[in-house]
């Protein structure tokens, strides 16, 4: 697994995602990279909440996904942890997000 990648195997089937350092740390620009389009609940929140483990404050991680559950659940999960959302945009019904972790 090279560095700054996360991958997940899920009980049912392989899930693969990715999340990946871009080295713009200190900005608001995406630091990390996770790409869960073509799953579905839980798959995105869950994912998400791993990869804000892996980071430290003031890096921000970019979400890309497919499924409109995220709209409702990610914008919770980011509440409950503290953590800033910074944007949401939807193209051609897929959803990017990004948000700051500040914990």
């Amino acid at each position: 697994m090279a560095n700054g990648e996360f991958h997940s195997k899920g009980g049912i089937g392989s899930i693969v995602v990715e999340v990946m350092g871009t080295g713009a740390q200190g900005s608001l620009q995406p630091t990390h990279r996770l790409n869960v389009i073509g799953f579905f609940c839980p798959v995105p929140v869950a994912e998400a909440k791993k990869a804000f483990t892996t980071m430290v404050k003031g890096e921000v991680l970019e979400l890309l996904a497919d499924d409109p559950e995220v709209l409702h659940d990610l914008p919770m999960l980011i509440d409950r942890s503290g953590h800033r959302l910074i944007s949401i945009e939807e193209s051609m019904g897929e959803y990017c997000f990004l948000v700051e972790v500040t914990s």
